[in-house]
Formats: C-alpha cells, sequence, structure tokens
C-alpha cells in the first residue's frame, strides 16, 4: 500500500503514527513546501524571544521519519492532485503514485490589501518557523516593530517580539483584542498585561498606507497617526489551503468537507488537520477549528480507516489555551448568542476572571482568565452536556470542583 501525505504539520504525525500501528510495511511519503523536519508551530514566538532553542522546535524526535520508515519530499510543493491516475504532481516536474492520500496542507496567512504593500524585505506574516527565523535576522534591541492584527497570530507575534525589540505597537480593526474568542470584559485585563509588557495597541483602526519601497519604513493609520517601522508582521488571519483539493473535485466550503472517518467525497483521499471543516459538538455546526490536537487526532483517524481499522474522529468544540506573558486563558465553546445566560466569578485580588456562558441549564461556553486550575471539569460539562441543576454545587461557588459532579460522577470521571 503506497500512503502519501501533502503537508508536515500535526496531522500529518497523527496519521504517520496511526498508520505504523496497523500497517507496518507499506510506503509512506510526506510532501511539504517546508524544509524542516516537524516542529510545534504555537512554539515559533517562543523561539523569537529566545526562550526555545531550534532543537527544542521539533514536535518529534530527529529519527521520527527513519524510524517510521517515511520518505520526506521537503522543500517540495504539490501543485495537483490526479484523482483517476492516482497520482500528485510536484513543482519539480515529478509525480507520486498513491493508493491512499491525505490531504493536510493547513492554512496561508490572509494579508489585506493596503496601500503601498507589495514586497518589501522587512514584511513577514507569522504561521511558519520560516517567518521566525526572517524576522530574527532583522530585528536588534532598537527596531520598531508594528503588528496588523490581535488576533491569537498577531498577539504571539508581538509577545515573541517585545522582550527583543525596541518597541512594538499592534494596529487592529476591532475595538479589543482577541476579538474572536474573548468578550470586552475578558479581554481587558490580557490587553493590560501586554501593556504591561511594552506593546502598544491602536484599536478600532485599520493600517490605511505603509511608506517606502524596498522596505517599508512607516504605517500610516486611517487617522493619520504615523507609526515608524523597522518590520511589519501582518497577522491578521489565515485561509485554508484549499486550491488543489478543489481542483480534484474535492467537495470544498471555506475548508474541505470530511465525514467522521476524515474521507472526503473523492475515493481514497482523506483530509486533516486545519485545512478541514469539522462538527462543532456544542452548535452542530461546520466550521473550521484549527485546533492543535484536532489535527492531529484527524490525521490519526484518516490512518486506521486508510489501513481498513476504524477510529472515527467525534468532533470538537472550539477551544483555545494561551498564555501571554505569564497570564494563563483558556476559552472554549460557544461565548454570546440568544438566550445565553453569562455567570461571572471574578478574584478581586488577582483580577483573575472565570467568565460562564450557559442555555438551557447547559455550560456551553467559557473563558478563563488567570485561574484555569478547573478547565478540565468545565470543559468535561460541556462536551457531556451535563444539566448544571444537577451539580451540587454552583459554577460560581469558590470550591467548585470535582466534587460538584456528584460521588458516582467523580468516580466516572476520575476513571476515565
Amino acid at each position: 500500500m503506497k500512503y502519501v501525505i501533502i503537508g508536515n504539520s500535526a496531522a500529518a504525525v497523527g496519521c504517520i503514527e496511526g498508520l505504523r500501528k496497523c500497517d507496518k510495511s507499506g510506503s509512506i511519503t510526506v510532501i511539504s513546501d517546508e524544509k524542516h523536519h516537524v516542529y510545534s508551530r504555537p512554539l515559533i514566538s517562543y523561539y523569537l524571544a529566545g526562550k526555545v532553542k531550534p532543537d527544542n522546535m521539533v514536535y518529534r524526535k530527529k529519527d521520527f521519519y527513519e524510524k517510521n520508515n517515511v520518505t520526506t519530499l521537503f522543500d517540495t510543493k504539490a501543485v495537483s492532485i490526479d484523482p483517476k491516475a492516482k497520482k500528485v504532481a510536484l513543482d519539480n516536474g515529478k509525480s507520486v503514485a498513491y493508493d491512499k492520500l491525505l490531504i493536510a496542507t493547513g492554512s496561508s496567512p490572509f494579508v489585506p490589501t493596503t496601500q503601498g504593500l507589495g514586497n518589501q524585505s522587512n514584511v513577514f506574516t507569522f504561521l511558519r518557523y520560516d517567518d521566525a527565523l526572517g524576522i530574527e535576522k532583522l530585528i536588534n534591541p532598537q527596531s520598531r516593530v508594528v503588528v496588523v492584527g490581535a488576533g491569537l497570530i498577531g498577539l504571539k507575534a508581538a509577545e515573541g517580539l517585545a522582550p527583543v525589540t525596541g518597541s512594538v505597537h499592534v494596529v487592529e480593526l476591532a475595538p479589543r483584542v482577541l476579538p474572536m474568542i474573548l468578550d470586552e470584559e475578558a479581554a481587558a485585563p490580557v490587553q493590560k498585561r501586554l501593556e504591561e509588557n511594552g506593546i502598544t495597541f491602536h484599536l478600532g483602526i485599520t493600517a490605511e498606507k505603509v511608506v517606502g519601497d524596498e522596505k517599508v519604513e512607516k504605517v500610516i493609520l486611517k487617522d493619520g497617526t504615523e507609526l515608524p517601522c523597522d518590520v511589519l508582521v501582518m497577522g491578521v488571519g489565515v485561509r485554508p489551503n484549499v486550491a488543489e483539493a478543489k481542483s480534484a473535485g474535492v467537495e470544498v466550503n471555506r475548508g474541505i468537507i470530511v465525514d467522521n472517518a476524515m474521507r472526503t467525497n473523492v475515493s481514497d483521499i482523506y483530509a486533516a488537520g486545519d485545512v478541514t471543516e469539522g462538527v462543532d459538538l456544542i452548535t452542530g455546526e461546520r466550521k473550521i477549528m484549527a485546533l492543535w490536537p484536532n489535527a492531529y487526532a484527524q490525521g490519526r483517524a484518516a490512518a486506521y480507516d486508510m489501513c481498513g481499522s476504524k477510529d472515527d474522529f467525534d468532533g470538537v468544540f472550539p477551544m483555545n489555551a494561551v498564555g501571554f506573558f505569564g497570564l494563563s486563558m483558556i476559552t472554549a465553546g460557544v461565548q454570546g448568542g440568544d438566550g445565553i445566560e453569562v455567570q461571572v466569578k471574578r478574584n478581586e485580588k488577582t483580577g483573575a476572571t472565570r467568565r460562564f456562558f450557559v442555555k438551557d441549564d447547559k455550560l456551553v461556553g467559557m473563558i478563563l482568565v488567570g485561574d484555569v486550575d478547573r478547565a478540565g471539569i468545565y470543559t468535561y460539562l460541556i462536551s457531556e452536556k451535563i444539566p448544571l441543576s444537577s451539580l451540587e454545587k454552583a459554577l460560581t461557588d469558590d470550591d467548585f470542583g470535582l466534587n460538584a459532579l456528584g460521588y458516582e460522577k467523580m468516580k466516572e470521571r476520575i476513571s476515565s
């Protein structure tokens, strides 16, 4: 059996490890347009800040491919898929035959149209290791950095750059940081922590123009504010890499449509990771959920189906666990909408905030900032859709914990 994987991140690793559990001898080929051994993308900001060394960036040990008998085609782009001939054409003019194919191409940065923005040498996105390596070459302790976008990508870039540069200014169209996952109340302490560490925000405004031909010299905001710039990071958002899949007849909405075995509508073609649309267990809607554990689990589920075993992927709900300068934060589920009640628990001493979103006697979402100790219990309540009226304590009680589930549920939770 010939297995081919396009992409080399968490979904690919899940697929490789899954395949080798059920097929020890089939050939596995990984095609990646990056030149690096599989690495942990969430660590690139820590690499920039000098907190992580190159050797610590790897997601699996250096002998991972050799141990799993994987052929790697790095720095090579898959340009098209021929589902009839079962071949993947490469940008070097060659092709790779497959019996089963996994598309795990992830996402690419979305760069909004901005007057004057072209191919200047000091403009970067912040999704790949090469982005961090390129930025690293240009920065010094006096560098003036402008980051466009205050979502997760933009803020992780800002966090990594603030300790090693002269200034970091973040520009965001929304009126708060992390607008896709935090409400106004929860965003405030996150913004404060970032500001305490030297990051300046320009919220509710856009970058209208950049000045400079070979290099961006300054960024001009819509209100006329001018920000001197040595490095410009565009961290606005991402879009799934679906072009090759779409041209091969694979069904695509925003992302690739898959079933719970990660099969697409085209025979012997699977997809996993950020390029797919998964089912939100809370709302039942299909959406892109760019979650690292989600990508790995999807890759593994695809692998088992590829070699005739079974490990269906049951779906997830949106969840983000992230920290900024030591301030931990976890968000999950739904954070607003019709019929949702918000319950708040705030520690006035530390400023830690827990915000719970409740609908029809069920916990459907949460935002934890500065206090994430009970996150596992809350996510259990969300995923199992446990009626809150059946609990022995309220979510906002000081001593809320496993004991709130009651004796029998506690035994079940601890043993699972």
